[in-house]
């Protein structure tokens, strides 16, 4: 099962509350990436860690 996230603000041209799935979490030389798509999965996202933190929430 893929993880879900919230949008916490306005971020990148999407809305506060929009729902993402992340496809692929990856690490290279101490630098974390992720790759989210869209919750209709029509668009793909690429962010940082540090990204990450500031505007996304985990849901369960």
């Amino acid at each position: 099962m893929m993880k879900r996230y919230l949008l916490k603000r306005d971020f990148r041209g999407f809305k506060k509350g929009s729902h993402f799935y992340l496809v692929v979490e990856s690490e290279y030389i101490g630098m974390k990436e992720y790759v989210l798509r869209t919750q209709d999965l029509s668009k793909r996202m690429i962010i940082s860690e540090k990204e990450m933190e500031n505007h996304f929430i985990r849901v369960k």
